[in-house]
């Protein structure tokens, strides 16, 4: 869509988010602990921060939920003991994600994952300027968190949700890819971020909530599954100690 275009539908933009604001139902964030341990093996420190999606909204409990279901396979699939802290909130963008952990301060933690966006979208953030809070929160968790390495879940494919009307899911569903193109190449630049890929994500009123925007259980089990195969081949290989080299064989002693 041409910039031209975007400009005369602004006002039209504008209503629709603020329509369709009003008409989702409130659903609440998923209940149960924020924390806990699960699995064997060497420790794994897990946090799960942002917005309403890793706050589990949509779905009832936090084992449904990204964290539980995220925590539980990283688990399996690194053969670890996994410690972790789901601190998010609904509604959050990324730069108020940021003064969440700011404000909460939360353990130190090996990885962090963390899930915005799409309140970026809805609040019309510049691009530039979400970039910039993605840069301020890896900074903060780096520095101030002891976080070894954070990996950034993409935003969804907004224009394939069905509370969300037209042209605003169009016009939404572009900014979204942009706002990912522009991660993917921001954390292609550092070792210690790394952005997700989710692809083949497709949206539908059978996998979301009663709301048709947010994530409903397959959608967190389908996500939860793709972040913790990211983190076993990608990111936890990485921060573990290497090997130390066999030892040398001992040389025949001749009769």
């Amino acid at each position: 869509m041409s910039l031209a275009l975007k400009l005369v539908l602004t006002p039209v933009l504008l209503a629709q988010a603020a329509l369709t604001r009003r008409r989702l139902p409130r659903l609440p964030e998923a209940e149960g602990p924020r924390q806990g341990e699960v699995g064997a093996g060497p420790p794994l420190r897990l946090l799960i921060t942002g917005d309403s999606s890793a706050a589990g909204v949509g779905v009832v409990s936090q084992r449904q939920a990204l964290a539980g279901q995220l925590s539980r396979r990283v688990a399996e699939r690194c053969a670890a003991r996994v410690s972790w802290r789901l601190l998010a909130r609904s509604g959050l963008n990324t730069l108020q994600t940021l003064e969440l952990l700011r404000r909460e301060a939360p353990p130190a933690a090996d990885i962090a994952v963390v899930v915005t966006g799409v309140n970026d979208i809805i609040d019309r953030v510049p691009l530039r300027r979400a970039v910039s809070a993605r840069q301020a929160i890896a900074h903060h968790l780096r520095s101030a968190q002891g976080v070894r390495h954070v990996v950034f879940a993409p935003l969804p494919p907004i224009h394939q949700l069905p509370a969300v009307p037209q042209p605003l899911r169009y016009v939404s569903g572009a900014d979204a890819r942009r706002h990912n193109a522009a991660l993917a190449r921001w954390t292609a630049q550092r070792p210690d971020v790394s952005r997700v890929a989710i692809d083949d994500l497709r949206l539908s009123r059978g996998v979301l909530a009663a709301d048709g925007f947010h994530p409903g259980e397959p959608v967190y089990r389908h996500c939860a599954a793709v972040i913790a195969e990211h983190i076993a081949t990608v990111v936890w290989p990485q921060l573990q100690p290497p090997r130390p080299p066999p030892p040398a064989p001992t040389p025949e002693t001749p009769p």
